[in-house]
Formats: C-alpha cells, structure tokens, sequence
C-alpha cells in the first residue's frame, strides 16, 4: 500500500532544505551586491577604510552573528529576518576591500572553485552512511587554532605561516560544510513535520546561516591561498 504519510514527511523535509539553501543564496546575493556597490567608488571606499567606519562595522557584524546565533529560536520569524539581512550586508561592506586587494578575475574564478566545492561536500554529507557528528569537537578545536594562528601571525607577518593557515582552513570548513549540512538533515528529518510556521522560518534561516559562515570562509582562506593579489 502506498504510504501518504512518509511520502508527505518527505516533500516536508525536502522543503526545508530548499528553504535553507534559498535563504543562504539570498544572503549571499546580498553580500555581494553590497560588496560591489561599496567597491565601486573609491573615494568612498578610502573614506570608509580611513575614517575607521570598516573597524566599527567589523565588531557591529561579530556582535550580530553572536546575537543572531543564540537568540534567534526565540526571535519573531520577521526579527530573524531582519537580522540576518543586516548581518549580510554589513558582511557585504567590510569584505568589499578583497576588490583593491585581489584581481576581479581572481575573486571570480576563486567564487566558482568554492561554490564547487561547497556543493561537493554538502553532496558528500548528503549520500554517505557515515556520521559525521563525531568529527564537531575536532572541527571545533581546528577553528579556534585557527584563529589563534591567524593571530599570531598578525605580528610574524609570514607569507609562508600564511600561506600554511589559509590551506588548512580550506579544509576545516570543507569539513563545517559537510558536518553543518549533515546536521540539517537530521534537524529535517527529526523536526520538519512537527514545525509550526513561526519555527520553520527560525529553522530554515539558521540553517541558513552556518551554511552562510561555512561558505564566506571558505571563500576567504580559498582566495589568500590561490587568489592573485594586485
């Protein structure tokens, strides 16, 4: 006999995951159109770098992210919103000096290298039986060191430690991509017909924002590691 009901779960499930990558695509499409409108004068842009605003914005968006992240299951779905349109274009404004920094050319073919990766590892996370929640601690514990690294070599300022800290950042948020993906799947498959409208916006757009973080950062290591500087 056919079965409705996990038929219906299923149709549930697929949509919230569509709803997830729809919210991350737009806020990316949100970033990068704040990131080229802000490029695209460049007396604002040294204004901008100049005055400090950069700076400002910079600890505005770490703030919001952290806000974002703790409090938006208790948030109004058009709080949620809100704030994560905010969060994506003050993202937009302060990652818009990779334009003076790298080649357009460099920046776009870097965007399509992370998009194909993004997409094989969230492919991976998809289709393998293996659980990928054991690897959380370690991913976990890779990103602090990161960004202690990172650190640190703000006062080294060695190419090569670099050079070193953007490889290996590639690889734990291509391993973030495919553990955050994984836990979206099972948020989908355990939560998604018990979802009343009000949570399943909240739902889909924190999905939304870890597969957000995963790919900007990725993006960022991939291009100090093989984007070509002006």
């Amino acid at each position: 006999m056919f079965d409705y009901s996990s038929t219906a779960q299923a149709v549930k499930e697929r949509t919230l995951i569509k709803n997830v990558y729809m919210w991350m695509a737009a806020g990316l499409a949100l970033t990068g159109i704040t990131s080229l409108w802000m490029a695209s004068d460049p007396n604002r842009m040294v204004s901008f770098v100049q005055g400090g605003t950069m700076w400002m914005l910079f600890i505005a968006e770490i703030v919001l992210v952290f806000y974002l992240s703790a409090r938006i299951l208790s948030m109004k779905p058009l709080t949620a919103t809100i704030c994560f349109a905010g969060y994506s274009i003050l993202n937009g404004l302060t990652l818009s000096v990779i334009f003076y920094a790298y080649t357009l050319e460099s920046i776009t073919s870097t965007f399509f290298i992370t998009a194909a990766t993004f997409g094989g590892m969230a492919l991976y996370a998809a289709t393998t039986k293996r659980n990928l929640a054991t690897m959380g601690n370690y991913l976990g514990m890779a990103l602090w060191g990161l960004i202690i690294a990172g650190i640190v070599n703000i006062f080294l300022k060695s190419s090569t430690f670099d050079m070193m800290i953007s490889g290996i950042g590639v690889l734990v948020f291509c391993g973030l991509t495919a553990y955050d993906t994984q836990y979206i799947l099972s948020i989908s498959r355990n939560y998604s017909g018990s979802l009343d409208e009000s949570d399943y916006i909240r739902f889909s757009i924190i999905g939304a924002l870890k597969l957000y973080l995963d790919f900007i950062n990725m993006f960022l290591y991939m291009l100090r590691f093989v984007g070509r500087k002006k």
